[in-house]
Formats: C-alpha cells, sequence, structure tokens
C-alpha cells in the first residue's frame, strides 16, 4: 500500500529533466535554481542524485558541466557505468532552452510542496489512529506543521538593496496621502503615539507593572480605541479576568460610568441607562474580539488569528499566564527557559501574521525593595527572562505615585516609561489615570514638546 501510495505522489518528470537539462546548458542560471529548489524537491531518485552533486559543487564553488558533474557523480557513488552519461545527454537534448528555467523549477517547487502536505496529512493520520497524545495536542501538531510547509513555501531569501529601497519608497507616498501623523495604529493617546510611532505591524511590545497599576486598563484602552477607529480587528486574549469582566471595564470606559456601579448594578436613574445603552451599541459596532481561555500556548493563539478577518492588533494579558508547546507545563520545566521560549514564539507570531502584538507581563517585586524616589521599575525587573527584553521591540512601564504614596501631589498621574525602543527614542509619557472609570487619558495640561 506505501509503493502504491507513492507511484502516486504529485511529480513532473519533464520539469525536473528541464530543470536539470538547463543547468547543464547554461551554467549563469544555476545560482536562481540553487536559491529556489533543495535536493529533496526532486521526486525521481536519479535526478535528485544528479542535482545533490550540482548542489554540492555549486557550494565548493567547482565548475559544473556534463564531465565534471559525471566525476563528482563517481565520488557519491551515483555513477551508472551503462546509464549516467546517455541520461545527462538526453537532459541536454529534451530541454528545449535554459531561459525558462525559473518556470520549470516552480514547477519542481510546486509539486514538492503538493507531496509534503499529503505526507504530513498521512503522519496525521496515524497519530490519529495511535492516539499517541490528547486532541489539543494533536491538533496543535498539526498546525505547526502545516504551517511550516507554508512558511517553507514563503520564503523570500535575498533581496537586492533597490528592492527594498523602492518598497520604502512605495511606504512613503502612501504615508504621505493619509492624514495621519504616525504610521501604525493609534493608540488614542497622543504622547505616547509621537513617542512610539503608534503599534507597527511585526512589533512586539511589552507592556509591565506591578500587580495594580493599570496594565490590564490600559490595553484595553487601546484595544477600545484600534477597535473603534482602525478599521482593523482586534483580539484581546485574557488569561486572568473573564470577558464578561473585560466588557464592564470596556463600557465604564466607553462611557464614563464608574465601574463599581456596573459591578453591583446600582445605576442612577435613566441617564445612566442612556449612556450604558449607548455605550452598548457603540462597542457592538466596534471590531473587537475576546478570548478569555485561561490555558493557551502561542500556537493556540496564533491559530485562532489566522481564523480573524482584516487582524490589526492582538493584546494578550498577560505573558506569565501562557502555557508553553502542548499547552501543559510539567514541574521540572524550567520556568525562565519556558518565558524565553514563549516570548520569542510571540516575536514570530507578530512577524508571521504582519500585525502590532501586545502583550502584557508582572514585573518581579525587585522595584519595591528600593529606597522610595527609586522605585521606577526598570528593564532589569521584567520577571523570569532577559529575552523578554531581546525579543521585544518596545519595552513599556507603568508606574504612578500615588500607589506608594498616597499623600503626593501627584495624583492619578500615571508615568508610561518607555524603556526600549527600536523605532526611536526611549522616556517618559505623562498620563491621567481616572481610577473610578479605569481608564487612561492624555493629560490635559501641557507636556514637554517631544
Amino acid at each position: 500500500m506505501d509503493e502504491l501510495l507513492n507511484l502516486q505522489m504529485p511529480h513532473s518528470a519533464e520539469a525536473e529533466q528541464a530543470v536539470l537539462g538547463a543547468m547543464l546548458i547554461d551554467e549563469g542560471c544555476i545560482p536562481a535554481v540553487i536559491e529556489r529548489l533543495q535536493p529533496e524537491d526532486f521526486y525521481l531518485r536519479h535526478n535528485r542524485e544528479i542535482y545533490t552533486a550540482v548542489y554540492t559543487m555549486f557550494n565548493r564553488f567547482l565548475t559544473i558541466d556534463p564531465v565534471t558533474v559525471l566525476d563528482e557523480l563517481k565520488k557519491a557513488g551515483a555513477f551508472d557505468e551503462n546509464t549516467s552519461a546517455a541520461y545527462l545527454r538526453q537532459l541536454m537534448e529534451v530541454t528545449p532552452t535554459a531561459a525558462n528555467v525559473i518556470d520549470y523549477a516552480d514547477i519542481v517547487k510546486d509539486k514538492a510542496l503538493l507531496r509534503r502536505v499529503g505526507e504530513t496529512a498521512g503522519e496525521l493520520i496515524d497519530l490519529v489512529r495511535s492516539e499517541s497524545g490528547s486532541a489539543r495536542q494533536i491538533l496543535e501538531i498539526a498546525e505547526q506543521r502545516i504551517y511550516a510547509i507554508r512558511q517553507g513555501r514563503g520564503s523570500q531569501g535575498v533581496e537586492h538593496i533597490s528592492t527594498v529601497l523602492s518598497s520604502i519608497w512605495e511606504d512613503l507616498k502612501e504615508r504621505q496621502g493619509t492624514a495621519s501623523d504616525i504610521p501604525g495604529i493609534s493608540t488614542g493617546l497622543i504622547d505616547l503615539d509621537r513617542r512610539i510611532a503608534g503599534l507597527n505591524p511585526s512589533d512586539l511590545l511589552i507592556l509591565a507593572a506591578r500587580p495594580g497599576m493599570g496594565k490590564t486598563s490600559l490595553a484595553l484602552n487601546i484595544a477600545l480605541e484600534a477597535g473603534k477607529h482602525s478599521g482593523k480587528s482586534v483580539v484581546v486574549f485574557s488569561l486572568e479576568m473573564s470577558r464578561q469582566q473585560l466588557g464592564q471595564r470596556l463600557i465604564s470606559s466607553e462611557c464614563f460610568i464608574d465601574n463599581k456601579k456596573l459591578l453591583t448594578g446600582r445605576l442612577d436613574g435613566e441617564e445612566d441607562w442612556r449612556k450604558v445603552a449607548l455605550a452598548v451599541t457603540a462597542l457592538s459596532r466596534s471590531r473587537i474580539y475576546i478570548d478569555d481561555d485561561s490555558s493557551q500556548s502561542v500556537a493556540d493563539m496564533n491559530a485562532k488569528c489566522r481564523r480573524i478577518k482584516d487582524l490589526g492588533l492582538v493584546i494578550i494579558d498577560y505573558l506569565q499566564l501562557m502555557t508553553s508547546a502542548g499547552g501543559t507545563q510539567r514541574s521540572g520545566d524550567n520556568r525562565q527557559q519556558v518565558v524565553s521560549d514563549i516570548s520569542r514564539s510571540l516575536k514570530l507570531m507578530a512577524k508571521e501574521l504582519q500585525v502590532p502584538v501586545l502583550c502584557l507581563s508582572q514585573l518581579s517585586r525587585a522595584n519595591e525593595t528600593r529606597s522610595a524616589g527609586q522605585r521606577r521599575p526598570m528593564l532589569s525587573d521584567l520577571r523570569e527572562s532577559g529575552a523578554i527584553e531581546q525579543d521585544a521591540d518596545i519595552v513599556m512601564f507603568i508606574y504612578r505615585e500615588d500607589y506608594y504614596d498616597e499623600d503626593t501631589e501627584n495624583r492619578n498621574i500615571a508615568e508610561c516609561i518607555v524603556a526600549k525602543n527600536r523605532h526611536g527614542e526611549t522616556g517618559t509619557v505623562e498620563l491621567e489615570w481616572r481610577p473610578e472609570f479605569t481608564t487612561f487619558r492624555n493629560l490635559t495640561r501641557m507636556q514637554e514638546d517631544y
């Protein structure tokens, strides 16, 4: 049965021969083929052996022609005295021209891709039949393997600088035609947007703070702004709070009704009810999606995000609650290594989806052990892993002086400290904190001109 299936696997003997023949006719086309094809992309064994010989010789900077290829086949033990030389001559005779070698290579690549899909499907069927894992684990393996195939298909390789500059030129012209002063999605907070240039595709942003500082509130503020005004979809993964709790916070931020009233249901008359009704209507029209599954890995989130139409932003609350691949956490696992793997996977997800990923993170207690006036968080306070700092494009901290000193004159003033910024300068942005509405606002007083 396996042999029968192998005989039926997709391949094109003509395209494989044309690729090999073109390389023997014109050595100049070899680099373009090497960039596109690996030896395993050739289905027929004798074609694969010849391509492997050419591939090896190219990497050694050796001259490639029918005579040298035959010699390489002899060294590799793939030479047949009766057929090899004749077959090379045949390859050159049946190839009409080397000018179309890229088209031939694309056919070979496409057939190889189909075979890999088929092989993966067979492996997944074996996993299902053997029940060698839970349904969740097998589903994650399936998604990872299919994505690995697709990722290999989409690789772009090396580009000349002129191609890169052309793309940048087009982006500049497109941005010039827009009314926005920032290239990315707006956070709704003017000074923060200016500092970080908004939320940009493929960026991993880390928002960290001690519990109670308001990191979830700030993330929801950003989700609300993006979901209503960016024209894109926003997905919020909450591993700590339920979707009902998040919904209440969003309503409170939208209509400026005290969050405690929403928790208790004690609204003050018809005016409050009218405000809530308007907020519910506005939020229902936004493009915000909420997932409160408390045991998710990056692969789970990635799979769900790929199904969201016109995705613009992903928010995760928060990193330390995420699980490693497979959905479980063994007691013997090194938590620092797990967090490192998660942060790296988040950056890769941002690059794959081409959207900004805003991930919340806890801080260690190190800043609270420092003396008064020295408690502003720093990068070394990121909990459990220095890899978070390494993988992130932007790292922000929230600090409120009134969290530690109720008598401070800076009551309800929050500092958003941009401690790392690959797009520009670091620095501090001051925001107004409205605890009764669990929301942050632009500070109304004059700000320093950044």
